[in-house]
């Protein structure tokens, strides 16, 4: 199991090395691009609210359908939509997504990274030892698995993943989940984009699905500009106004 504190104790060693700067906005041109992708328990349909502000801003907004089977297929999904984009792009990952959006980060159209309540690893860590290295979220009990597809009950879903939203809101959100691959969940990265290019973290700090102090710990690691939300999981959806100014901030619109 890895050390919490040892952890810690050698982040402030490494911050020079970890936050160095990566390429400009003015090398990157302008960034008109944006994709989003998503993580366990929902689909594309779940940026909604935030495309319709960036779109309203100017930028051409893409949300992946991450097929949630594993990590290989979810890199190639985002990859594929990548491609299409015509120039410097924002890369923004929700929840799981921060997994996809660290190793795909490392592509040149990509200029910045947003993370929004999100996995954060380095290359080859394995997250679950460093997410065990804080107390478990109440959400994680509630995860079930039908053979190797898993979701999370209703209950769980309602109560821990989007505890701050109106009720009728939440189960619709729940009949829509997408249910992931166990296989999905055993993937690690081979780069961390982070350590080269400008990111941006999103902590949740009513997060009942991802320790809101694991998610500064891997915010503050990163060297990541970064705010706090008081949101659940879902801040995407429950502050979407939020969301959208600091992906716009990435995207060089202040």
């Amino acid at each position: 199991m890895i050390d919490r504190r040892a952890l810690i104790s050698g982040l402030a060693a490494g911050t020079a090395i970890l936050a160095r700067p990566g390429p400009t906005l003015a090398q990157s041109g302008e960034i008109r691009n944006v994709v989003l992708v998503h993580g366990l328990f929902a689909d594309g349909s779940c940026w909604s609210e935030v495309i319709a502000r960036l779109q309203a801003a100017g930028l051409n907004a893409t949300a992946v359908q991450n097929p949630l089977t594993t990590l290989d297929d979810a890199v190639a999904a985002t990859q594929r939509v990548l491609a299409r984009q015509d120039g410097p792009t924002v890369l923004v990952g929700h929840s799981f997504a921060g997994m996809i959006v660290t190793e795909v980060g490392v592509d040149p159209k990509v200029a910045t990274l947003v993370y929004v309540a999100a996995r954060a690893p380095d290359a080859g860590e394995d997250y679950t030892a460093l997410a065990k290295t804080f107390p478990a979220p109440p959400a994680s009990a509630g995860i079930v698995f039908d053979g190797d597809e898993g979701r999370l009950s209703e209950a769980a879903f309602l109560r821990d993943f989007a505890g701050d939203l109106p009720p009728a809101k939440a189960k619709v959100l729940y009949a829509v989940q997408e249910p992931f691959n166990r296989a999905l969940l055993t993937g690690k990265t081979t780069h961390a984009a982070w350590r080269s290019k400008p990111s941006f973290y999103a902590v949740s700090t009513e997060d009942r699905t991802i320790n809101p102090d694991l998610q500064r710990f891997m915010a503050k690691r990163m060297g990541a500009e970064t705010i706090e939300i008081k949101s659940s999981h879902l801040s995407l959806i429950s502050h979407p106004d939020t969301v959208a100014k600091l992906i716009l901030k990435a995207a060089g619109r202040r």
